[in-house]
């Protein structure tokens, strides 16, 4: 019998929104140059943008109505549907691709990802299976090995778009889901260290992700290629200061700096905003997890339990890669920051696991 529904937790809540709101401005002011000088309408991407808000928005608040227990008779179809979305669109003439990335399924502006479909999906599957068969989670193959089989399998998938920063979020996320429930050391160590040589081979075999690698270890080395995207985007951070240029005032949306309203938003509103608007957005996705977590602990239910924290890691690894990204921190991998970056599916997929976890947060005993 589960617990009487209370309020959903107000300070995740007002991370998200606080999140979204801060992401529809710097979408509008990262976008505005590329937007009048390609389109002749300053406000395009601002106007798409607010209506995927709009939509995900919506779509959160009739998730978070939605019992979280109920995904569990689902939780099989959700995988199902997904990687079904997931093979086609790496398969000729399904799948759009956009700068060489076959990411996308649908045409024009209506487009969604299927990366973004089996995250959720998969988080779904993965509390759902890992609560049923806890029992045998010490157990490498019984356990674990039949989890790992389908995540490598949607990894591969991914990494045939190709998307290599997606899959490696999603088998960050599923890696914290084992550990939460309850698998050996012994075996998240030897999967830690199998994880990273797939990592370091799927760079070796790619040139282009070979180069994006040697970029990250040295961008001076080729400044007007491998190393333009860095480099760029460490003008614009160092160009912010402590408080920013002011809203609007960037300096490097004056196309210097590619995907400036996509993967590189963060670079952007660190030159408007300076170290203290970059901080409060990292404070914002810290209290994001902060709940998230505190929720995950809060619940009686191993399921929600399993479920919240497989959402919030989803979320937070994904901010960690993007900032990580910007900041010259890790190699240059296409994964854009969430709630923030320009995008459709990206942003309403994120709400849809939002409200999910909002859902969970009102049958928590104490906050």
């Amino acid at each position: 019998m589960y617990p009487r529904k209370k309020s959903p937790d107000i300070l995740l809540f007002g991370a998200v929104v606080l999140l979204l709101g801060i992401g529809v401005v710097m979408v509008y002011s990262a976008s505005q140059v590329t937007a009048y000088e390609k389109l002749d309408d300053t406000f395009y991407y601002l106007k798409k943008q607010a209506l995927w808000a709009l939509i995900g928005i919506t779509a959160m608040a009739l998730v978070m109505k939605i019992d979280y227990w109920k995904y569990k008779k689902w939780a099989v179809l959700f995988l199902i549907l997904a990687f079904i979305l997931l093979i086609a669109v790496v398969l000729p003439g399904i799948g759009t691709s956009v700068k060489g990335a076959q990411r996308w399924l649908g045409v024009g502006s209506m487009r969604i990802q299927p990366s973004e479909v089996i995250k959720l999906s998969l988080v779904i599957f993965m509390s759902y299976g890992l609560t049923k068969n806890r029992s045998r989670i010490k157990q490498f193959t019984s356990g674990m090995l039949p989890y790992l089989a389908i995540l490598a399998a949607a990894c591969i998938l991914i990494l045939l778009q190709p998307d290599l920063g997606t899959a490696v979020s999603l088998a960050g996320t599923v890696y914290i889901m084992l550990f939460a429930a309850g698998a050996r050391g012994k075996h998240l160590f030897y999967l830690a260290m199998a994880g990273l040589a797939a990592v370091g081979l799927a760079i070796i075999l790619e040139p282009y992700r070979m180069s994006r690698f040697l970029a990250f270890l040295d961008p001076w080395a080729d400044p007007r290629g491998t190393g333009f995207h860095i480099i760029q985007s460490l003008y614009a951070i160092g160009s912010g200061g402590l408080f920013g240029l002011g809203l609007g005032q960037s300096h490097q949306k004056f196309f210097y700096l590619p995907e400036q309203h996509t993967d590189f938003i963060f670079a952007v509103l660190g030159e408007e905003l300076g170290f203290f608007g970059g901080a409060f957005v990292i404070l914002l996705f810290l209290v994001f997890v902060w709940r998230g977590f505190k929720i995950a602990l809060s619940t009686q239910d191993p399921f929600a339990s399993l479920l919240a924290v497989g959402l919030t890691s989803m979320i937070a690894l994904q901010a960690i890669i993007n900032i990580g990204v910007v900041t010259g921190s890790l190699p240059i991998t296409g994964i854009p920051l969430p709630l923030l970056s320009f995008g459709g599916s990206s942003l309403v997929f994120t709400l849809i696991g939002v409200g999910i976890l909002l859902n969970i947060s009102r049958y928590i005993s104490s906050r």
